[in-house]
């Protein structure tokens, strides 16, 4: 019997299929898909519109106090297009669409879903909560305090993930090994390196995440001003000159407790900020520093307030970590704490052969052209997406070894 070319719809699936399996940080996040970037002559923007949720205060007694209701959204830009581009032949699409996708797919897919991993796992730096255990193995312990801060910034029970890096995973799989042993999880651990549920988590180990390596946060640094409140805090005490935090650090100030996030009664426990731009200090040792999520205390917004009071003047500012000490990351989170998303790609005419396929919120285009100059069928596999940190505080670093 006549072998029967693949078609490129085939191929597109296929591809799309393996690619899916290879990204195990962007597969447990929230997934968006937008067409309307495909739309022939008309220009639609980069940019994908994210509700969150509304947040309001309860009023005491019977008086009523009616809150005007603000929407609030984040732009999702769907501006990073990465592919893979290959030659292939027509005799190479006889083959059997295993044959096809073990020799030229899966190589090809690896590499491309490596590159969007990572760039999707910088979001890391948009997160505030830390647990900090540098310099340390990584513990189930630490691995519960995570759980603690998810569960106090009130996290879904359901969809939550710990997805560590490899040396976290080592360290703590001893301890976890007798819970895993699901035959279905076993499954899923050797198809996707999907490590089990316990305490609350989704287990994974991805060997992309990177390491933090704080700034040089040299000086005694200090609140510059009482009162401040907002996505700026001025500062000074720091070694002049200096290139003292980079954009992901962590810190807290003396005496600015998180509240929680429905009644506003303080936790006393310290408010941590991530730093949002790298910043170096001026020749007195001076700083602005631009922070997440920005200060709003009890004469602010009663809806959004998040600190039990505000930063007094020369109160002492704590850089989590070693200064310039590279450490470990992994990270647990609610899958709404991130967003990614895809988009179709205008198909172009006049080609070889080309498809669009969407799977599971990830949209792929295939183009094949023949080039008579070379007498080859150079292809490109392209994927059109974006990613955007959504609620950070459904989200904690583990910060290790």
């Amino acid at each position: 019997m006549a072998n029967t070319l693949l078609s490129p719809t085939a191929v597109t699936r296929e591809a799309l299929r393996v690619l899916h399996q290879k990204l195990n940080f962007v597969g447990s996040i929230t997934r968006e898909y937008d067409d309307t970037f495909a739309r022939q002559g008309a220009k639609v923007g980069d940019t994908l519109k994210v509700r969150l949720p509304n947040q309001y205060v309860v009023r005491s007694g019977p008086t009523l106090n009616a809150q005007d209701t603000l929407e609030n959204s984040v732009d999702l830009k769907v501006a990073n297009q990465k592919g893979v581009d290959l030659n292939f032949t027509s005799i190479d699409l006889t083959l059997s669409l295993d044959d096809f996708s073990d020799r030229i797919l899966e190589p090809a897919m690896s590499v491309l879903a490596a590159t969007i991993e990572a760039d999707a796992m910088s979001m890391y730096k948009d997160v505030n909560n830390q647990v900090n255990n540098q310099g340390a193995a990584a513990s189930f312990n630490k691995v519960l305090n995570g759980r603690k801060i998810l569960v106090d910034n009130l996290a879904p029970l359901s969809g939550r993930t710990c997805n560590l890096n490899t040396q976290d995973n080592m360290d703590l799989v001893d301890a976890l090994k007798g819970l895993f042993n699901d035959r279905d999880t076993l499954s899923r651990q050797y198809r996707e390196g999907f490590m089990g549920r316990t305490a609350g988590f989704d287990f994974m180990e991805n060997t992309l995440w990177p390491s933090h390596s704080p700034g040089a946060k040299a000086g005694t640094p200090l609140v510059n001003g009482a009162s401040q409140s907002g996505a700026s805090l001025v500062t000074d005490g720091w070694t002049a000159s200096t290139a003292a935090l980079k954009k992901g650090d962590i810190f807290t100030i003396t005496n600015v407790h998180r509240v929680h996030p429905e009644t506003k009664q303080s936790t006393g426990v310290a408010q941590q900020f991530v730093v949002t731009a790298d910043a170096t200090a001026d020749g007195s040792g001076n700083l602005t520093i631009g922070i997440f999520p920005a200060i709003v205390g009890p004469a602010g917004s009663p809806a959004t307030q998040n600190v039990s009071a505000l930063p007094a003047d020369n109160a002492a500012i704590t850089v989590a970590g070693t200064a310039s000490q590279p450490h470990g990351i992994s990270l647990a989170y609610h899958k709404s704490a991130f967003a990614f998303a895809t988009a179709d790609m205008v198909m172009p005419r006049g080609v070889d052969f080309a498809a669009r396929e969407v799977f599971d919120g990830v949209s792929m285009r295939i183009v094949r052209q023949y080039d008579i100059n070379n007498d080859k069928f150079p292809c490109r596999l392209d994927v059109l997406y974006g990613f955007k940190t959504l609620r950070p505080q459904l989200a904690c670093r583990l910060a290790n070894n």
